[in-house]
């Protein structure tokens, strides 16, 4: 597949619209049992500051799925990303105050590939830090 967006009307610096997504602890449990991931530091506060977290963390994946939600909603068809890759930097902490913690995640457009692709570099933030290095994703264009 490939995206909605036409190749020959994105030049490189186009911004994409940026999005914010809330992490509660509700949410961390519910990722825990869509994907098996029951590790207790991200459901337990107890047992996360024993192994040195600041408190109970997001899932990596899960921090990484939201993230390249700005780019399938710009691109109009999830299949259009042909490769997408960070590196985890920070944890998003969440704390259990019923609030949680808020991934803010912006993009823009890098470079202009061959075989009508992009390169899309991300950004994303929780509570003041950078929380995905490196964050890339390649998008066929239409």
């Amino acid at each position: 597949m490939t995206a909605k967006i036409a190749y020959d009307e994105v030049e490189v610096g186009t911004e994409l619209p940026a999005q914010s997504f809330p992490v509660t602890r509700a949410t961390l449990v519910r990722y825990a049992g869509a994907s098996g991931d029951f590790n207790p530091i991200h459901w337990n506060e107890k047992f996360a500051v024993e192994v040195g977290l600041p408190d109970v963390i997001a899932h990596g994946m899960f921090t990484m799925a939201e993230a390249i939600r700005v780019v399938t909603d710009w691109a109009g068809d999830p299949a259009a990303v042909v490769e997408y890759g960070v590196r985890f930097t920070k944890p998003v902490v969440v704390p259990n105050d019923g609030t949680g913690a808020l991934v803010e995640v912006s993009a823009k457009v890098a470079a202009k590939l061959d075989d009508r692709t992009v390169r899309v570099d991300l950004t994303a933030m929780s509570a003041g830090q950078k929380v995905l290095g490196m964050s890339r994703a390649v998008v066929r264009l239409a």
